[in-house]
């Protein structure tokens, strides 16, 4: 079907040309019904915005799309470095593309590929547990890479490549109880969370219970703005919060470096030593954590052979489309430094 223009988009959802210009740019000076209902019609009919028809036209199709959720997190900057050399070495170009903590990835996909002529797709980051619909809308082959990978879809499907979040960080607590720590708060995800949040929680759980510690709730602490989860000012509030109640503590295990940073500045800054009198822990295994003092004891992610392999799995399934799609889970590393 021939794709429509904007004043038909806009005669279907009886407004002006330019609303509908606004709901396409995502302007904030607009009515959030009007831009779902602008939204579904631009999917329904197939809609392509002036500017993406024309980038179709000159565009030699040789583009890998990613889809990045958490852009400003240190441990993705290597892994697009190296997408971007792989995808090079193979003659493709990366387009980089951000996406919001509230946004829906498949669709942000399924926009994203109307505007430009793709090859593939990576998602980085984000949740694995969209409609399976929604995904097989999408028009090119794609990847979760680093994303927290549930029950919720059918494996057999989707091609990923992570860590085992649950595992790993039930690793990294057990680690934690063996060196004689009871009081273990944890800085997590928003309760929400169904991505990697959720399943390094889990861990934490799974962890607890079976060396028969009884969970507290006061010792659970959660970002006060989801879309601020994996910052260092999140770490850093989360402290301040616990240390405020009074809540009594000995140690500290956050589910990114980044949140662990955080907490080790508060803590300095309310004046506990770590470890005498607080332990820290995180998890990704971010350069920053080995330049901190005391260095951070965390759960490393392999990140440059996940990378390597998120694009041997695009690539498998752009050059064998029926091939079974790849599956593969990495081992984290426990780098044990000073803060324990």
């Amino acid at each position: 079907m021939e794709s429509v223009t904007i004043k038909e988009i806009a005669k279907i959802c009886h407004c002006s040309v330019s609303t509908v210009s606004r709901a396409i740019n995502d302007h904030p000076d607009i009515n959030e019904e009007t831009r779902n209902r602008i939204k579904a019609a631009i999917e329904e009919y197939g809609y392509i915005p002036n500017n993406a028809a024309r980038n179709l036209k000159i565009s030699d199709g040789r583009t890998i799309a990613v889809l990045a959720k958490g852009i400003t997190n240190p441990f993705f900057s290597d892994m697009i470095r190296i997408f971007e050399s792989d995808l090079n070495d193979r003659g493709y170009s990366l387009l980089l593309q951000h996406v919001d903590e509230h946004q829906d990835e498949a669709e942000a996909a399924m926009l994203l590929e109307r505007e430009k002529r793709l090859n593939g797709i990576i998602f980085l980051g984000g949740i694995f547990s969209r409609a399976e619909d929604r995904l097989d809308r999408i028009g090119v082959p794609f990847v979760f890479s680093t994303v927290g990978v549930t029950d919720s879809v059918n494996h057999k499907r989707y091609a990923y490549v992570s860590v085992n979040d649950t595992s790993e960080s039930k690793r990294m607590v057990e680690y934690l109880i063996g060196r004689g720590r009871k009081r273990i708060a944890i800085i997590c995800a928003d309760e929400k969370d169904q991505s990697i949040g959720s399943l390094r929680f889990d861990g934490y759980c799974e962890a607890l219970k079976e060396k028969h510690i009884e969970m507290d709730p006061a010792l659970i602490l959660r970002p006060e703005n989801a879309e601020d989860t994996y910052s260092y000012q999140n770490g850093y509030n989360c402290i301040r919060r616990i240390c405020n109640a009074g809540t009594n503590f000995d140690c500290v295990y956050a589910i990114s470096d980044t949140m662990a940073i955080g907490a080790m500045r508060a803590l300095c800054d309310i004046g506990l030593r770590i470890p005498e009198d607080t332990a820290v822990a995180g998890f990704d295994g971010i350069s920053t954590g080995s330049y901190m003092i005391p260095r951070l004891t965390t759960m490393k992610q392999p990140n440059e052979a996940m990378a390597h392999e998120t694009v041997n799995a695009l690539f498998e399934q752009i050059e064998h489309p029926d091939t079974p799609k790849r599956h593969t889970l990495f081992e984290g590393e426990l780098i044990i430094g000073e803060s324990i």
